[in-house]
């Protein structure tokens, strides 16, 4: 069915205005008795249309549950910042495979080099992409793409987190399969750039309590290695 998602849901009153109303009665127009989900804070609503007017749809509720596509873990991928048209074929996918926040993080080998002010023009058009794959995947939130941050101020977020694992294709660290996850419901992956990441950003997450995970010994580009790691995340936690 398709899905809409609400900040707040009024059970008494439920119905769909501006742009959402126009798309539900003329770009799929559908019609009374046909089926939509509303989707708020992971709880599906499952509704019937009752009636369409020129500016609002009017739903009847059918039921409500928990939405079966959200996984049990609030997974934050830490994204050193790439060009832009990965940054957004990430977005998409680590969406697609139930990531909670995406966080692109300025290293000190990032290829591109955005200040704050022209990535925050960037961030409207990355939130719609994280919009249309929540919605195209079943997913029961829409995940949130921060700011840009510091590496500092990245660290500093790590430290909230039951557990942060870092990809780090260097020397030392532990297979994917060893890093125990019991216990750890708010989890964050670490992945760099282009140019991945300097001995000391790698020692400094080390510090701060992160731990360095390898993915085999084939080098994997920025864009591969959050999507092969979130999938790989989701199986050990059971959650594809």
């Amino acid at each position: 069915m398709p899905r809409f998602f609400k900040d707040e849901i009024n059970e008494d009153n439920l119905c769909l205005t501006g742009a959402d109303a126009h798309h539900v009665g003329f770009s799929l127009r559908m019609k009374p008795g046909e089926q939509l989900t509303l989707c708020c804070g992971g709880i599906d609503y499952d509704c019937e249309i009752s009636s369409i007017t020129g500016d609002c749809v009017y739903l009847d509720l059918i039921e409500k549950h928990p939405c079966m596509a959200e996984p049990d873990i609030n997974v934050t991928l830490f994204q050193a910042v790439p060009k832009l048209d990965k940054l957004e074929f990430i977005i998409q996918k680590s969406v697609e495979l139930g990531v909670s926040r995406i966080v692109p993080v300025l290293t000190r080998r990032c290829i591109s080099r955005p200040d704050s002010r022209d990535f925050e023009k960037k961030l409207k058009r990355l939130t719609k992409i994280a919009e249309e794959a929540a919605k195209q995947s079943g997913r029961g939130i829409i995940p949130e793409v921060t700011p840009i941050v510091s590496y500092k101020k990245a660290l500093e977020m790590m430290s909230g987190l039951d557990k942060t694992i870092m990809f780090y294709e260097a020397e030392g660290g532990k297979p994917f399969g060893e890093v125990d996850f019991f216990g750890a419901k708010n989890i964050g992956l670490v992945i760099g750039s282009e140019g991945g990441f300097d001995a000391d950003e790698v020692r400094m997450a080390v510090d701060a309590g992160t731990e360095r995970v390898w993915l085999g010994k084939r080098i994997l580009r920025c864009e591969t290695a959050p999507i092969t790691g979130l999938s790989i995340l989701m199986f050990l936690t059971n959650n594809m």
